[in-house]
């Protein structure tokens, strides 16, 4: 999959797949036959609905917690595109806006390549 979109704020969950596909298409001009994930929230929090091509047609795919809320961002109504690591945390019921816990570093060995024996 090449992207992950979540739509932010507040999404009818009565809405179908075709529904669904109108706003990916007409709301956030993004093609919904693109190797992306969309993924829908309610104003409950706690099921989301997704919606990927996968070459032949739509995949619709549901789920509802049965404990426990998602943090979904709830500004705005945008499509927002979110990393692997934020999907993880999303689905989690972590927030996906989290600063991170550890910046990557990558030391430079030999620090003095005129010292290196």
């Amino acid at each position: 999959m090449e992207n992950v979109y979540i739509r932010t704020g507040y999404t009818d969950m009565r809405k179908q797949l075709d529904g669904l596909v109108d706003i990916i298409q007409y709301s956030f001009n993004l093609d919904p036959y693109s190797n992306s994930l969309f993924l829908f929230c309610g104003r409950r929090a706690d099921r989301i609905k997704a919606v990927h091509y996968e070459g032949d047609g739509f995949c619709l795919l549901y789920k509802r917690y049965e404990s426990g809320r998602l943090k979904w961002p709830r500004t705005g109504e945008e499509a927002k595109q979110i990393s692997a690591q934020q999907l993880r945390w999303l689905l989690e019921g972590l927030d996906p806006e989290q600063p991170k816990a550890v910046q990557q570093w990558h030391p430079r060995w030999p620090k003095n390549p005129e010292n290196s024996a």
